[in-house]
């Protein structure tokens, strides 16, 4: 059995740059809507994302996928047949799965996306 565990740096590294993009979104909100105080928008950007990633983490870290016999199997009712996936894709520190009938299954905070878009690769028939 092979198992894809959540990665911890990867969750932070991730996070890292959604808390950038916030700063950025908020201040770039609060200067487009005339609000002489731009510079709220960064801690402001930061708190939420550094909130959602504290929330969020025990249940993000705890996911695991694994490949058993001939599946594909997540967290919670996800079982996908390896046999069904049609494309394996890489986006950052994800791993999309697409299956023939158009589902879609992301696989969070790979420490090494490309490893394991490979092995799963290796293990379609």
């Amino acid at each position: 059995m092979t198992e894809f565990p959540a990665d911890r740096s990867a969750y932070i590294r991730s996070h890292t740059w959604m808390a950038a993009a916030a700063m950025g979104g908020a201040m770039l909100m609060l200067w487009l809507i005339g609000n002489p105080y731009v510079w709220t928008g960064a801690p402001a950007g930061l708190a939420a994302i550094v909130l959602r990633g504290w929330y969020l983490a025990s249940e993000e870290l705890g996911y695991v996928w694994a490949i058993e016999g001939d599946d594909l199997v997540g967290p919670g009712p996800r079982r996908v047949a390896l046999s069904n996936i049609e494309k394996v894709n890489t986006m950052g520190s994800y791993v999309q799965i697409v299956t023939k009938t158009g589902d879609k299954h992301l696989i969070k905070y790979q420490a090494d996306p490309a490893t394991t878009k490979a092995a799963i690769e290796r293990a379609i028939p």
